[in-house]
């Protein structure tokens, strides 16, 4: 009979006695706790009882005081594996007359028992153990590494900057996708060893039907700990100075880049180019020439963004901005916001040309006899290179603000109740102090700065054009 509290226990003493002696010997139970062994004694009458000497769950006085009170046959061994099952303590109980004492002890000498055999056998049987869970511990890690090494090249497979990112289109992605080439090896990696251990772990290491055993209790290994906080420390760093070397090279200035002052409004985009005195709704840029882009916003935070170029700026109200690029690829793009900035920040959106450099000189001589001479046209012409129809519409479509279908000689009533015909002076009023009036059922939105970059004349043709929008 074997007492333990732990299954492992029993069931590796049974295949112990079986394996040396065959059908010579006969487990005749295996019992979890004192009272089960007591009555088990009782009822089974063993004639050997191994006991876990470890098990804090058998109390082992209480056995051997049960133990020395009956008079039936049996050897308890009180058997330890902590140091390989090298140690125990044996016990033998037998009814005799005082004559056989002497012959007993004999018998003992000579013949030794099957429980020292037992015994003796110990450590080699838990040697052999050993050596077969390290050999099933190399199958099973490297059948965890095939799976980890599987995953992980499916995983470079799928995430490559060529796939998941848009086309280069600056010098600045080239170090910024090479940063990103390295993070998605790791994400591969990481994801791959811990999904992969886990799916190996599912499929061969599943609890079988009917097994209720508990598994081996792990209370740590200092060794793997050191190594899961060393590496990720190490790792960490590296991508730390890889990614200050790449933000370096985004920095880099050139010495005599194009500069572009870039401003960003509910819901517009205007550039313009001061060395060349342009303003334009689109940002044409020569290729292979770095520009420099100085950003402000007028009313809220806006964020320039075209995917192609990678780098990416906010533009903060009350704050100028910088952000270099180098064009690298003839073709159109698109500027978007990256901040979300009101009811119509998803049209926030502006189209950007990369052109070679003729190309772009062409392009500044066209803008600059673009401006037309008559009144009326250039009014139209600054509606749209300052963005207002944003929030005005030209055929009476309702918008953040009124439309200017109409407007001039227009009756409006106001928040307050007052009136007011929308003639030249409430017009000019209106574009250079636009929260003094707001119009009944249209919010206080358009930034009180809109109009600081507008000169009178500017503003005097605005009002032209919109004079002819009956």
């Amino acid at each position: 009979m074997i007492v333990s509290s732990h299954p492992l226990f029993g069931k590796g003493i049974k295949r112990l006695l079986e394996s040396r002696f065959g059908e010579g010997v006969n487990v005749v139970g295996m019992v979890a706790s004192v009272e089960e062994a007591i009555a088990a004694l009782m009822t089974l009458h063993p004639d050997l009882v191994v006991v876990d000497y470890d098990d804090g769950a058998v109390n082992r006085e209480e056995f051997l005081a049960r133990f020395v009170e009956s008079e039936h046959r049996l050897r308890v061994v009180l058997l330890s594996l902590k140091e390989g099952g090298s140690n125990a303590i044996v016990y033998d109980r037998r009814t005799m007359a005082a004559s056989q004492v002497e012959d007993w002890l004999k018998e003992w000498a000579d013949q030794g028992s099957a429980l020292s055999s037992i015994i003796s056998m110990g450590k080699p049987i838990v040697q052999r153990s050993k050596f077969l869970q390290m050999k099933n511990n190399l199958i099973h890690g490297f059948g965890a590494l095939v799976f980890v090494f599987i995953m992980t090249a499916i995983g470079l497979l799928v995430l490559r900057t060529d796939i998941l990112l848009p086309e280069q289109a600056s010098l600045q992605a080239v170090p910024i996708d090479n940063l990103f080439g390295l993070h998605f090896r790791l994400i591969a990696f990481l994801f791959a060893l811990i999904v992969g251990t886990i799916l190996y772990s599912v499929i061969f290491f599943r609890r079988k039907k009917g097994d209720i055993t508990d598994a081996v209790h792990i209370t740590g290994n200092t060794n793997l700990e050191i190594a899961w906080t060393v590496v990720p420390l190490i790792t960490v760093l590296a991508f730390s100075f890889i990614g200050s070397d790449a933000l370096a090279k985004t920095l880099k200035p050139d010495p005599k880049p194009l500069e572009v002052k870039v401003t960003g409004q509910q819901w517009a985009w205007r550039f313009e180019y001061p060395d060349q005195g342009i303003i334009s709704n689109e940002l044409v840029l020569p290729v292979n020439k770095q520009v420099v882009l100085r950003l402000q916003a007028v009313d809220v935070i806006h964020s320039f963004w075209v995917p192609e170029f990678r780098v990416k700026q906010d533009l903060v109200p009350g704050q100028v901005k910088i952000l270099r690029i180098t064009p690298s690829k003839v073709g159109s793009y698109q500027l978007m916001c990256a901040e979300i900035c009101g009811q119509q920040h998803a049209y926030m959106v502006a189209p950007v040309k990369v052109e070679t450099q003729d190309e772009f000189d062409n392009w500044i001589n066209v803008q600059l006899n673009t401006i037309p001479t008559d009144p009326v046209a250039r009014g139209q012409f600054w509606l749209d290179r300052y963005g207002c129809k944003a929030c005005h519409s030209l055929d009476g479509t309702k918008l953040v603000g009124p439309s200017f279908l109409g407007l001039y000689g227009r009756q409006e009533t106001f928040e307050d109740g007052s009136t007011a015909i929308a003639d030249e002076a409430y017009i000019y009023e209106s574009i250079r102090e636009p929260g003094k009036k707001i119009v009944l059922g249209y919010p206080n939105a358009m930034p009180a700065n809109v109009a600081q970059e507008m000169t009178d004349e500017q503003i005097q043709d605005i009002i032209e054009f919109i004079k002819t929008l009956k």
